[in-house]
């Protein structure tokens, strides 16, 4: 069923039982218990305004909508996984502006840094509906006795670490590349890091806007020292092979094995749910500490009153604390006005701060790029794992991507503070 029709059906529904306010259509990527969490913040939104929302799941989410927008018959709201995502749709005039719908109050419950990161052209046209923080190593401190997020190691210091545990037949990491529908991310996660803390946030920054080629020196270096983690015998858990073919979803659970099957994980803040027991590192850093940061973003494609009223609700410090309460640990907001208390232990209290303080924060960068790019080094990634020797040939073909690609369909977004 379409959405369009969708939204004629329970029109028609609200018409029989007296009901004069629409219904909201909802898309968004998240099904089976993602989805299932999030119909509780829609439901809070039910149960205080009686509007209705529709919430229709898809892992084909931009497919889905793109066809949707080409017939006239998008959703009332969609979360996008990505500002490059929300980027292509603006561009089309398929979003509508957030300024005059979100509460002045709301506003002042973010830092200056997350309104320019939701920012586009100096508008808004989203919501954060979660947020996830990047740039972390997880371990369990019972098995790593080295590591300490009170003493961030240097990137020499984990290399040793890494070595170590690697010498009585468990590898030292865990690392997945599998993922539905697209595979890849999890690699492109790891050569970002490098970029950041090892070129630094202004060479980041060019990187992410297509202003820095896949061919300069600090592009390559970071693929490169990426490959010296995930190609070395023994550091891998499976090995290359096995990282292509294991799920970034399950690519952790070895470490708590017994005896576990690696020692370090690389992920984002997402798994916190799922590491009772563990800490983190941050990446380390060669230069001041700076954290990746990505978010799902709620964005309007009708001006329907109820709708209006919708994305106004996901803004506030009551649906902001929803989610994140219900997750235990899973979930995060970048919203400052939600309670601390709501996160279960030292270690997702940390990850909140992070995200709700004064840190420098630089936005994901392939969910930034075009998704032309984005797709590109998804592949690439797959490609580099099994042909390490033509990594020349990868990044030049990256930068024909990248050049191929008008200059304004490139996001330029601020970097931190």
């Amino acid at each position: 069923m379409t959405l369009a029709a969708v939204a004629v059906l329970l029109t028609a529904t609200a018409a029989c039982t007296g009901d004069d306010r629409a219904a909201v259509t909802v898309l968004a990527s998240w099904t089976g218990g993602e989805a299932a969490a999030f119909r509780q913040v829609l439901d809070r939104f039910t149960d205080k305004t009686g509007i209705r929302v529709e919430l229709q799941g898809t892992r084909a989410l931009n497919q889905v909508l793109t066809a949707e927008v080409q017939k006239g018959t998008p959703p009332d709201i969609a979360v996008l996984p990505s500002l490059g995502d929300l980027a292509g749709y603006v561009r089309r005039s398929a979003v509508r502006r957030l300024d005059d719908v979100i509460d002045a109050g709301a506003e002042q419950s973010h830092s200056a840094q997350w309104l320019r990161l939701e920012q586009m052209d100096n508008a808004r046209y989203s919501v954060a509906v979660k947020t996830s923080l990047k740039s972390l190593i997880w371990y369990d401190p019972s098995r790593v006795p080295g590591l300490s997020g009170d003493r961030p190691p240097t990137w020499d210091e984990l290399v040793k670490i890494s070595e170590r545990l690697s010498t009585g037949g468990a590898a030292a990491w865990c690392m997945g590349m599998g993922s539905t529908p697209v595979s890849g991310w999890p690699g492109t996660d790891w050569i970002e890091d490098f970029v950041l803390h090892q070129a630094g946030p202004a060479a980041y920054q060019r990187w992410a806007a297509g202003k820095l080629a896949w061919t300069a020196p600090e592009i390559k270096q970071a693929w490169q020292a990426w490959g010296r983690i995930a190609l070395r015998p023994g550091f891998v858990r499976g090995g290359a092979p096995g990282l292509l073919f294991t799920n970034f979803a399950d690519a952790g659970r070895a470490m708590s094995a017994n005896p576990p099957g690696c020692f370090l994980h690389h992920q984002a803040s997402f798994v916190a749910g799922d590491a009772a027991g563990r800490d983190f590192v941050p990446f380390p850093s060669a230069e001041d500490r700076a954290w990746e940061v990505s978010a799902d973003l709620a964005a309007l494609f009708t001006d329907k009153p109820e709708a209006r009223e919708l994305i106004r609700f996901l803004a506030t410090d009551e649906a902001q604390s929803i989610w994140p309460a219900a997750s235990h640990g899973s979930v995060f907001s970048a919203n400052r006005g939600v309670d601390p208390a709501i996160y279960d232990d030292p270690v997702t209290r940390r990850i909140a701060e992070t995200l709700t303080g004064e840190a420098r924060l630089c936005f994901d960068a392939s969910d930034l790029m075009p998704s032309a790019m984005t797709n590109a080094f998804y592949r690439a990634v797959l490609e580099f794992l099994q042909s390490p020797d033509d990594l020349d040939r990868i990044l030049t073909q990256l930068d024909r991507s990248r050049t191929a690609i008008p200059a304004t369909d490139w996001l330029t977004v601020p970097c931190g503070t």
